[in-house]
């Protein structure tokens, strides 16, 4: 495949425990270094860019009042608009760092992934309390299943 791929992390955390899943995904989607390029961004500064520029999503949340983050909010309020049409068919996954059981920041998600008409790629990933080594393995493949879907396009 011609050219550079890139996969969008985008990400917020007050414990640290959403950002040891994003390590974990940015180490899995390594294997993939010599065609895609990762950028992890927190998600008060991603932005419209950084959108338009990614071949895949990963989305990693706290789940805060049984929801999204407000970071991660806010990045899905500031980009839809700028976005409408030009995002159509991006894949991408969920990673959830769950004090409750994860679902309303799964089903918030997904109702506005809709919107943006993304391509959902993979179950959520939803770790409760502290990652243990079979959450951070799972982060991990998760990761380097969208570096290698968006590498070889097959996603």
């Amino acid at each position: 495949m011609e050219g550079r791929r890139q996969l969008l992390i985008v990400w917020s955390t007050q414990t640290g425990r959403t950002a040891r899943l994003v390590d974990a995904a940015c180490a899995g989607a390594a294997d993939f270094a010599d065609t895609v390029d990762v950028v992890s961004r927190r998600a008060l500064d991603a932005g419209i860019d950084d959108l338009l520029a990614a071949d895949g999503l990963i989305i990693a949340t706290p789940e805060n009042f049984g929801y999204l983050s407000g970071a991660v909010k806010d990045f899905l309020d500031r980009t839809y608009y700028p976005a409408e049409g030009k995002v159509d068919g991006l894949p991408y996954l969920m990673l959830v760092s769950a004090g409750n059981d994860g679902s309303g920041a799964v089903r918030a998600l997904e109702r506005i992934a809709t919107g943006y008409r993304w391509k959902r790629v993979a179950e959520p990933l939803i770790v409760k309390g502290e990652p243990d080594t079979a959450a951070i393995e799972a982060a991990g493949e998760r990761g380097a299943l969208l570096a290698a879907g968006i590498a070889f396009g097959t996603l």
